[in-house]
């Protein structure tokens, strides 16, 4: 069974592209290392590496394997976490990232009972602009993250989807478009598009794709809207960032022809392999994980 300390010289060698670079953050001796990596090619039966290049490179075998490497050591980290936090108590500091536009009533509820589960632990909550989210986990400035999906997340990621929000298109209630009963394509396009961007330029699924060929962009759904409502645009966003002023008809709420049912986008619970989880994490994540999906929609009654 191969030992985690070689698992550890593994991974760190593929991600840093050296052995060397792999000791200095392992605070061993660079021999050390590839002893570790040796004794497991060893173990396993063919090379991970290949060293007849200046720097050693993965085999096809050791990009295969990774994956499976990094598995392990995930688990090991769970399971240290979980029974340090069993034997220790749980962690005092948590922080939770929510991408703008996420209904945060799911979110509330589920915190008014951490609030008593956890009295005495320090929690952040943050608030960030359309995929910026993962920027954030990265950093280690959050463990847990509620954002709309990515096709794609980065290595080390780990996310589960939990339910959908609803995008509506709107316009103010003085802008030419609301008079319009059903706006056709060529209706849009005649009137400028406010779209939501990330601040880095990443794309995003709420608005990707412009409709109009005079476009302004912006990463807060906040800001968007009062320029919406100064009748400088038009624009599609969640439901919960303009559900108020669709009720109280300062917005216009557009229904097409060409689209006729809800546009729906995807909402996951995100974490890191680097940071794990502990008592109230697990907690805090496994209940957002058992929100009921249609909580997440942004509807409001009445």
């Amino acid at each position: 069974m191969p030992s985690p300390d070689s698992l550890r010289a593994f991974v760190l060698a593929a991600e840093l592209g050296s052995f060397s670079a792999a000791a200095r953050r392992l605070n061993k001796a660079q021999s050390a290392v590839s002893t570790a990596i040796a004794n497991l090619e060893i173990d396993i039966g063919f090379p991970l590496f290949d060293r007849s290049t200046r720097s050693p490179t993965l085999t096809p075998e050791g990009r295969a394997m990774l994956p499976h490497a990094n598995g392990i050591l995930l688990g090991t980290r769970e399971f240290m976490a979980k029974a340090g936090s069993m034997a220790e108590g749980t962690e005092d500091r948590l922080g939770l990232v929510v991408e703008t536009g996420i209904d945060l009533l799911p979110v509330f509820a589920i915190l008014e009972t951490f609030s008593e589960t956890f009295p005495t632990l320090s929690l952040e909550l943050l608030s960030t602009g359309p995929n910026d989210t993962g920027a954030l986990l990265k950093e280690g400035r959050a463990d847990l993250g509620l954002m709309v999906e990515q096709e794609d997340y980065p290595a080390g990621f780990q996310f589960r989807g939990v339910g959908h929000s609803t995008i509506v298109r709107v316009c103010g209630r003085d802008h030419p478009l609301a008079a319009c009963v059903r706006p056709t394509y060529a209706d849009l396009r005649q009137y400028r598009q406010i779209i939501l961007r990330s601040r880095y330029h990443h794309p995003h699924p709420v608005g990707d794709e412009a409709k109009s060929a005079l476009v302004w962009q912006a990463e807060s759904p906040g800001l968007i809207v009062e320029l919406v409502l100064r009748g400088l645009g038009w624009t599609e966003l969640p439901m919960p960032s303009v559900a108020s002023h669709i009720a109280d008809g300062t917005l216009r709420q557009l229904t097409s022809e060409f689209q006729q049912s809800d546009q729906l986008v995807g909402i996951d619970v995100v974490w890191t392999e680097q940071r794990a989880l502990g008592q109230a994490g697990q907690w805090l994540r496994d209940r957002l994980l058992a929100v009921p999906q249609d909580r997440w929609l942004g509807r409001r009654s009445g």
